[in-house]
């Protein structure tokens, strides 16, 4: 029969007394929460029993169950274990960003810090020097209407650890991306040329810089640390014709360049050579006028000469170019006293030893030693007349 029900006594349903006695006491349902918590610690049993022993203690009293002090112990103990729960070390390549029931409050750098502990604040660590890479590739369409298969590497790390966990629900989704679109823009601006050639780098940059542009756009956290470009490569169907091309133009470029170097190593030379005949021929043409020039003052000087005194003038210009014929000449002279007879003379050993020390007058060959011992009665003048009406 239910404690309410007519014919129940008007019992109290939790002290089992009767329901005129009023409300329970205050100390006893503490006393009761005391014993129960005590029986939970080793202490007293509920129902009022020591282990082992006799009665009911009372609260407060040595042995009695589980006191005020020592509740107030553990609490203590428990609270600075909580905090001292709180210490945290950040390592030198990561950043620990601080929640506060699951909002971001802060971001601290590498070393020791404290933190209000959990359930409050949690801190979650970011690798920001971890790199991770992928792979792009795919067919794209050239500025020139020409299919070219592009392979990337793109290499990124994380820059802002908050933005990295809260701007973006995935940043590596995003990168790849954003990857996609700016190759295709990028491609697109391109010739088929410029890309098989110089302009592998200039491209690799340029997908660089856009794509770290809409990294920082969208607040995704991430820094494109470098792109790189495979060689990019024409379709399998069209290989050989683009290595034909492309060799071809190596070919023409080698030549140009031999043809450069040539040409800045020949045209120097010539240069210098046309200079240097340009120089001798002036130097020649002001010789030849002055030689000409003094000619004509000479040729003046003996028609003056030769306008006073005709024979005499002849006479000096025989003798002068007679002179000046046999003094270039190795001559042998041989004074015989009025006889046609030859003799035999070592005319070789008399050249050389006239060559080698003969001192002789300017003009005169080797003079040969005279055959007799007579002088010869005719005057030089008369010889030397003699010889011109022979010739």
């Amino acid at each position: 029969m239910a404690w309410n029900e007519p014919g129940g006594g008007n019992k109290d349903p939790w002290s089992g007394k009767g329901g005129n006695q009023g409300p329970p006491d205050l100390d006893e349902v503490v006393r009761k929460l005391q014993d129960r918590l005590g029986g939970l610690f080793g202490g007293k049993k509920p129902g009022g029993g020591e282990p082992g022993g006799g009665g009911g203690g009372l609260r407060g009293v040595p042995g009695g169950g589980f006191n005020g002090k020592a509740i107030g112990i553990a609490a203590a103990i428990l609270f600075v274990v909580w905090l001292a729960s709180g210490i945290y070390i950040v390592e030198p390549a990561e950043r620990g960003v601080i929640l506060r029931f699951g909002a971001y409050v802060d971001m601290t750098e590498p070393g020791p810090h404290w933190h209000i502990p959990y359930p409050i604040e949690e801190v979650v660590m970011v690798n920001v020097d971890e790199i991770s890479s992928f792979t792009h590739k795919a067919l794209m369409l050239t500025k020139d209407e020409n299919i070219v298969d592009v392979e990337l590497t793109v290499q990124s790390r994380i820059q802002d650890a908050a933005d990295y966990l809260f701007q973006d629900q995935s940043p590596e989704k995003t990168l790849r991306d954003a990857t996609e679109t700016v190759v295709r823009t990028t491609i697109g601006g391109s010739n088929l040329d410029f890309i098989l050639t110089e302009g592998r780098s200039a491209v690799a940059a340029n997908i660089k810089d856009r794509g770290q542009a809409l990294m920082n756009q969208y607040k995704t956290g991430l820094e494109v640390t470098s792109v790189n470009m495979q060689p990019a490569k024409p379709p399998e169907q069209v290989k050989e014709a683009f290595d034909d091309a492309i060799k071809a133009r190596e070919d023409k470029e080698r030549l140009e360049n031999k043809a450069e170097a040539y040409a800045n190593e020949i045209l120097p030379q010539a240069r210098g050579e046309a200079a240097r005949v340009e120089a001798d021929a002036k130097a020649y043409r002001d010789r030849v006028i002055a030689g000409a020039e003094g000619e004509t003052s000479r040729f003046l000087l003996v028609l003056r000469e030769y306008e006073k005194a005709p024979e005499v003038t002849r006479e000096r210009l025989y003798l002068e170019t007679m002179e000046q014929v046999l003094g270039d000449n190795n001559k042998v002279l041989l004074d015989v006293k009025e006889g046609n007879s030859l003799m035999y003379l070592p005319l070789d050993q008399i050249i050389k030893k006239g060559a080698g020390g003969a001192s002789t007058q300017s003009g005169a060959g080797t003079v040969a030693p005279r055959m007799t011992q007579e002088p010869s009665s005719r005057p030089e003048r008369e010889v030397v007349r003699e010889r011109r009406t022979r010739r």
